[in-house]
């Protein structure tokens, strides 16, 4: 392309040139081309005489020479492989100069010429009708201005700095012939003193190196000494020697020796490249946009007089309680308009706190929040929410440059502020989150849109999801993306969690999880889990060493509540323990539930959240709870929403991701090519999980008779019973409870409740044990 151009350029200059001498020539044949029957005198022939005659007769004149030019350069910055906006900018200002030079060239010509073609005429008789020759004069004048001002930067100072530096040489070439003549008519003056003179000069001097050099001295003694003693001139002849010539001095810098690892890992990058995770499915398709739903109402009505409405009323509320504004401004959100007041001095910013109630009643909204001062301003917030709200769309927050030029390791759009950003946060640097909220507020919502965010931006190597779904509707949906997000147990046929008593297994294995990637950074010698997956890529640790790429886990437990109900201590352990060590080796968690009191978040919970997300509450305590501050339950619901990272709070609405969205999704992830089976967690086996391994009656242990009639009688099978009624140890009851398991006496383990006995009586038992015996 770039010497196609190049040779176009050279032959469209050559027809041009030859056209000045043969164009008269070729007028006659133009009309029969083409034909091989004719002959034109152009040196590019028919072609030549055809182009030239487009280009300078019918259309800009002697100025085309410049799109040949243009062709020509365009083929070189091609070939060369330059950048190609520099082009784009020669092409842009070199098409207007032919333009105007066109139209200037025309402006002298009565007819069509050459100097500025049929546009150029054309043009000049089109502005000389409206405005006449005058007019066409200054116009032509103000565009060359324009385009030396745009093109090259001049200005006013540029030609003033020009003219200043011509009459400065000027001066200094008519100066210095002057001072020249000058000096030849200058009389030497004798400056010798008399005898007298000298005596008295040198009775009162004062030598210079007895005197301090300041500059009082230094200038007194240029006051006070007389002038020296003309000397009689003599000739002294200067050499002046050449310039000794430059030595060029050569910089060597000392390459840091390599170790063997790192020069074998060089080694195979050069070879192989580096390693990528994503091979084994390198035709994974994301999710594209058509597949979430556009809405009518997204973009932002302005009700100019609802605004007019809001302010009235909020300035006359506050003045009914004697408090003056200076000035009020207005935010327009989805949902909710932020009004900005600056009180009078003097006012007390409690005074306008409690006047919440007062506000909402005047306004007959529902929902008004007061920020009292707003951080970082010198402001009062008063957000009122709109008559109309505006649905945010999960596919203007995934559209959004903010979201898809965002180089964060797990980026989340949650939706839109009340400034309409779109608000996009980096899961890997909250690093868990913790999201609370009535029934019907939006938790499912936010969390759909949480995952949906991840399948936008991940792919199926870098990223797994661990769902653990009490409801068991809520997030069914992303089974269909088993096998390319989910991981889940070993032995587990499904990989979305509805058994709380699999959840305790599954957060143990990832406690498991945990600790051996801790061991693979420790060998690795990294930090975290960036720093492991980026040494891995390059290839300096061994596969044959354990090491492997490690994708991210999201733990998402959609009702925390239920769980706690249920299993209580056995779950708030190994998630405190995941919450507190799990950040730097790339395991989140995003905990939701509609219950936010203080015996299902602990203070243990709250402690390791910093990120939080508050749906509408019902109550200031439960506001409090969730968020360590009032708030939340001023919310209007439906997506209403604050969240903060551990600074301040920020009111967004959460965007909308409908369940056909989401399905959409899934299936098109789903019906892709994917991994064998989900990712593997480790296999864990509960302390008191009970063994069908000891069976042999010979192993049992001698209080086992004894301990099965104790959990008859009592009808309660537990370790503890057994602790107290026949004062073991933790350890020699677990193992009795494994042993009665294994008899059929008791079931198996339920969590934190004990277990079930499955012999009614004691002759029950008896029964059982001679059976065995026989």
């Amino acid at each position: 392309m770039g010497s196609l151009l190049i040779i176009l350029g050279i032959l469209l200059f050559i027809s041009f040139v030859s056209f000045l001498f043969t164009g008269k020539e070729d007028q006659s044949i133009l009309a029969e081309f083409p034909s091989r029957q004719v002959e034109a005198k152009n040196w590019a022939s028919q072609f030549g005489a055809k182009l030239s005659e487009w280009f300078i007769t019918k259309g800009f004149g002697i100025p085309s020479f410049i799109f040949s030019g243009l062709l020509f350069l365009s083929g070189v910055y091609i070939t060369l492989n330059l950048k190609l906006s520099k082009l784009r900018k020669h092409w842009i200002w070199g098409t207007l100069i032919v333009i105007w030079l066109s139209i200037f060239l025309g402006f002298f010509t009565h007819k069509y010429d050459i100097l500025g073609g049929v546009i150029g005429y054309e043009m000049n008789h089109f502005f000389q009708d409206y405005i006449g020759k005058i007019g066409t004069a200054l116009l032509l004048a103000f565009g060359l201005i324009v385009y030396l001002a745009i093109r090259f930067n001049m200005t006013g100072d540029t030609f003033v700095n020009l003219f200043k530096s011509a009459k400065s040489d000027l001066k200094k070439d008519f100066g210095s012939e002057e001072n020249t003549a000058a000096a030849d008519d200058v009389v030497p003056i004798d400056n010798s003193l008399s005898e007298e003179a000298e005596s008295i000069k040198s009775a009162f001097e004062i030598p210079l190196e007895n005197l301090e050099p300041t500059i009082s001295n230094h200038s007194k003694l240029e006051k006070e000494q007389p002038a020296p003693k003309a000397e009689p001139k003599k000739e002294i002849e200067v050499v002046i020697k050449d310039p000794e010539p430059e030595v060029e001095m050569q910089v060597e810098v000392a390459k840091e020796e390599k170790s063997e690892t790192d020069n074998l890992a060089d080694k195979l990058v050069e070879d192989f490249g580096q390693f990528d995770p994503t091979l084994e499915l390198s035709n994974f398709q994301f999710p594209t946009l058509d597949l979430l739903k556009k809405y009518d109402n997204e973009g932002i009505s302005i009700d100019q007089d609802e605004l007019e409405e809001n302010k009235n009323r909020i300035v006359e509320t506050l003045n009914n309680y004697k408090i003056g504004i200076t000035s009020i401004s207005a935010t327009i959100g989805p949902t909710v308009t932020l009004y900005e007041i600056v009180p009078e001095a003097g006012i007390r910013i409690s005074k306008i706190k409690n006047l919440e109630d007062d506000i909402a009643l005047s306004l007959s909204a529902l929902g008004i929040r007061i920020i009292a001062p707003i951080p970082g301003k010198g402001t009062i917030g008063i957000e009122v929410p709109n008559k109309k709200a505006t649905i945010v769309s999960m596919h203007s927050a995934i559209a959004s440059k903010k979201f898809q030029s965002s180089k964060m390791q797990l980026p989340i759009a949650l939706g839109k502020t009340i400034s309409n950003e779109t608000m996009v946060v980096d899961l890997a640097k909250m690093p868990h989150l913790l999201m609370a909220g009535a029934t019907g507020q939006g938790k499912s919502v936010g969390l759909n849109a949480v995952l949906t965010s991840l399948l936008y931006k991940k792919h199926p190597a870098e990223v797994k999801f661990v769902l653990v779904d009490p409801k068991k509707v809520e997030l069914t949906l992303f089974n269909k993306i088993e096998r390319h997000y989910l991981a889940k147990l070993p032995d587990s046929e499904d990989a979305i969690i509805t058994d709380n008593t699999k959840v305790i297994n599954t957060l143990n294995s990832l406690c498991i999880e945990m600790d051996n990637r801790y061991e693979l950074l420790k060998n690795a010698f990294c930090r975290n889990i960036a720093e492991y997956n980026k040494k891995f890529k390059e290839r300096k640790l061994n596969p044959n060493d354990g090491h492997q790429f490690l994708p991210y886990i999201v733990l998402v437990v959609d009702e925390f509540a239920d769980l706690i109900m249920t299993a209580g201590k056995e779950v708030e352990t190994p998630i405190a323990r995941l919450a507190q060590l799990a950040r730097a080796i790339g395991i989140h968690l995003i905990i939701a539930t509609q219950r936010p009191s203080v015996n299902v978040i602990t203070g243990i919970i709250k402690a390791n959240f910093p990120a939080r997300i508050a749906f509408r509450v019902t109550s200031k305590i439960d506001s409090r709870t969730i968020l360590d501050g009032a708030g939340a339950d001023q919310l209007i619901g439906r997506g209403d929403m604050l969240y903060t990272q551990g600074n301040d709070l920020i009111r967004i609405q959460c965007a909308f991701v409908d369940t056909p969205e989401v399905e959409r999704i899934t299936e098109f992830i789903g019906s892709q090519k994917a991994y064998p089976d989900a990712y593997m967690l480790p296999e864990y086996v509960g302390e008191e999980g009970g063994t069908n391994l000891d069976i042999d009656i010979a192993d049992r242990d001698k209080l086992f008779k004894e301990a099965a009639e104790i959990i008859v009688t009592a009808q309660q099978g537990s370790a503890s019973l057994l602790q107290r009624k026949l004062k073991l140890g933790y350890n020699r009851a677990g193992r009795l409870i494994d042993q009665l398991e294994a008899a059929g006496i008791v079931g198996g383990f339920e969590g934190s409740k004990a277990r079930q006995v499955l012999v009614t009586d004691l002759v029950a038992l008896e029964q059982l044990l001679a059976n065995e015996s026989q």
